[in-house]
């Protein structure tokens, strides 16, 4: 799995500014693992790494996995399994689609995904689904929906322990909170991490037990700022002023954040600094990345 070194070597960390927190004098990074892949994006390589390793170590068939319509959990996936040569099943939530309903779904056939369209209330009786599973007679490793499992949660603790450097503020967009808990268990103790939800009435706390349980979340939990009322509206929803911060973030930066992920923690994160009146701080931001051109078409 040379391939996935190759990638995470592409990662970096820079400076970048917003202008209306110039007078607080603090020190602004970003962790640009948006330049990992333009498929396999941002923190999903993280999430993959060792459940692919999984199935290599054990001789598995390949990987059966989960997601909706538009899902980059998806692409990423049939993406990472081509390049590993291993068979990928993605189920995805909806009966009603087929291959040719967006780009999305047709990359991913493409690039050797069997796809399974379920009913969505079946659907979301297995998105969970960890562990080994027999399909006709052969044996394939099921990765929760948004690779939401202690694998993907090892994958994701390489996002800190690969710096060089320390920061008293970590921030990101939190969705299945696998990044979060891996970033959560591997930052200084003397530092703490922002997480903003993307989706509206997610609860992070019970979400990021689910996945660890709850003495390893008690462990994190006095280091966590929760920023839960910035999904603005809910998942993938926008409204004029987050467009509008979007629009102006970017022209002042090398790098873009969008709507549906990395534009809800940056305002968050901005909002924060300002309401907060934190100064004189090192904050790094982890940018997982964002969509792919085939959302984009």
């Amino acid at each position: 799995m040379n391939w996935i070194k190759d990638l995470i070597e592409k990662t970096k960390v820079e400076s970048f500014v917003y202008r209306k927190l110039n007078d607080l004098n603090c020190k602004l990074f970003v962790k640009r693992d948006d330049l990992i892949h333009e498929e396999i994006s941002g923190n999903k390589v993280r999430k993959l790494k060792y459940n692919l390793k999984f199935c290599l170590d054990n001789s598995l068939a390949g990987v059966v996995t989960y997601g909706g319509a538009y899902s980059n959990h998806l692409l990423a996936s049939a993406a990472a399994a081509k390049l590993t040569d291993l068979k990928i099943i993605g189920r995805v939530r909806g009966n009603e689609l087929n291959p040719d309903s967006n780009t999305v779904l047709r990359r991913c056939q493409d690039l050797g995904m069997h796809l399974e369209f379920l009913e969505r209330n079946y659907f979301s009786t297995i998105k969970k689904q960890d562990g080994i599973i027999e399909i006709d007679g052969q044996i394939f490793l099921s990765i929760p929906e948004g690779g939401c499992n202690l694998n993907g949660v090892e994958g994701c603790k390489e996002i800190i322990t690969e710096l060089d450097d320390d920061f008293d503020y970590y921030c990101l967009a939190q969705g299945t909170t696998t990044t979060s808990i891996g970033i959560a268990q591997s930052i200084p103790k003397s530092a703490q991490l922002i997480v903003v939800p993307v989706l509206k009435g997610f609860n992070s706390k019970i979400e990021m037990t689910s996945v660890i349980g709850e003495k390893e979340y008690e462990k994190i939990e006095n280091q966590l700022i929760i920023l839960d009322e910035f999904h603005f509206g809910g998942y993938a929803k926008t409204d004029t002023i987050l467009d509008e911060f979007i629009k102006d973030f970017n022209g002042q930066n090398s790098f873009e954040i969008e709507s549906t992920y990395t534009g809800k923690a940056m305002y968050g994160l901005m909002n924060f600094i300002k309401s907060k009146n934190i100064r004189n701080k090192k904050v790094l931001f982890v940018h997982t990345g964002g969509l792919s051109k085939w959302n984009k078409s």
